[in-house]
């Protein structure tokens, strides 16, 4: 991992420093959208240097990234039984949703744009396969497990399904976006994953 660089800041100001700039790029994602995220403009309203800026995040990238990457899905305990395959992997899912809702209704409808980058290569894959501790990730975890244990069928392609989950959460949180937040959002996600997966069901009841 690289070094951080910028002048090493006191400990008792690391905490408040850190949280200023993170507090701050809420605030102008709420306002100007996540394009107008730039290194220089969260310095200037967080009225911080630029070089204090750098020894807590290398770029805008890992910034952004911050929001998608707090919570480490490799490791959270889940409490839907994997015979339950659908409600399980709707529960992961509402686990990242739910760290978005957090921050608001605007935050949501200016973060979630296909202008953000950092979340474009968060959401996705690479040759291939997700990035390790992702959301996805996890999810294909979960999807090939419930074919080890005979829910879901062997033949099916776990990896594809997950790229198709992933494409059906995208689509709820965008409507939500467009529902101005007038729509449950946890309820269509557990329905519709549910019903696609239906079909790579042994016994159709997970």
């Amino acid at each position: 991992m690289a070094k951080k660089c910028g002048r090493p800041a006191k400990s008792a100001d690391y905490a408040d420093n850190k949280q200023r700039i993170i507090d701050t790029t809420i605030d102008l994602i709420r306002k100007k959208g996540a394009d107008y995220i730039t290194v220089r403009n969260v310095c200037a309203a967080a009225n911080l240097s630029i070089g204090t800026f750098y020894h807590y995040f290398r770029d805008k990238d890992e910034l952004l990234m911050y929001f998608v990457r707090d919570t480490s899905f490799e490791t959270c305990s889940l409490q839907t039984p994997i015979n339950k395959i659908g409600d399980r992997v709707s529960e992961l899912y509402m686990r990242l949703i739910n760290r978005y809702m957090e921050f608001g209704l605007e935050f949501m409808k200016s973060f979630y744009t296909a202008g953000n980058h950092s979340l474009s290569a968060y959401m996705s894959e690479v040759e291939g396969q997700f990035e390790p501790n992702t959301v996805m990730a996890r999810s294909e975890k979960e999807i090939s497990a419930a074919q080890e244990q005979g829910i879901v069928k062997t033949n099916a392609d776990a990896h594809e399904i997950c790229m198709d989950i992933c494409t059906i959460v995208k689509g709820c949180v965008l409507e939500w976006c467009l529902m101005e937040g007038n729509m449950d959002i946890e309820k269509s996600i557990y329905r519709i994953i549910g019903t696609y997966l239906r079909d790579f069901l042994i016994n159709k009841r997970g």
